[in-house]
């Protein structure tokens, strides 16, 4: 069906990693995220990793990940915290992570890193976005929001067993992407300039 081909195209973007000045991870408790950062850190493509994510405001702390509990077993006041740990566990340098503990939700994740790092002193023209493969058409466009002079490529992880071939045959899938056309759609007065919708 014509629907589901351009829902997934929308949804579901990925591109190849380039040389980088920076490596963002929104929050989470997923290890296949930073690990996968830390992967792409390793291999050269940007010298820091900035960690985003204090927890999700409905739980009210944060909840360890469900597997590799025997690597990372340990307690995390905070997603950005959880992130850290686990990219120091994979050989990434604690001087190289960069962490932003107070964001609760992925647009927040976006804004608050861009604060931290223009607090820093740091200028991003370039980044890799580590996200997972439902999340990143809203990741990516929160980010790219927060900056907006960035050439940003998204790196997408499996989750949740959630795909770009399979997203439209279980409930599973089907609710994971309409949550996230939702909560575009929410967030679509915000992130359109003032003077691009007034004449709308």
């Amino acid at each position: 069906m014509d629907f589901i081909k351009d829902v997934t195209e929308f949804i579901f973007i990925s591109s190849p990693p380039a040389p980088s000045d920076v490596i963002f991870l929104p929050g989470g408790s997923d290890p296949a995220l930073p690990e996968k950062a830390a992967e792409l850190y390793k291999q050269g493509f940007a010298p820091y990793i900035v960690a985003s994510g204090r927890y999700g405001k409905e739980l009210g702390r944060f909840k360890l990940p469900s597997y590799k509990r025997d690597v990372y077993g340990e307690d995390y006041a905070t997603e950005a915290a959880f992130y850290r740990d686990v990219l120091i566990k994979n050989g990434v340098p604690g001087s190289a992570v960069i962490c932003e503990d107070e964001a609760e939700y992925t647009y927040q994740n976006a804004q608050f890193s861009a604060a931290l790092l223009k607090k820093l002193g740091m200028t991003v023209s370039s980044a890799i976005l580590v996200c997972k493969a439902f999340h990143a058409r809203r990741a990516y466009t929160y980010y790219q929001n927060a900056f907006p002079d960035a050439e940003i490529s998204v790196t997408a992880v499996p989750g949740f067993g959630v795909s770009a071939e399979n997203w439209y045959k279980t409930e599973r899938g089907r609710a994971r992407v309409a949550g996230e056309l939702c909560r575009l759609g929410q967030q679509l007065p915000s992130l359109c300039p003032e003077e691009q919708t007034e004449n709308v």
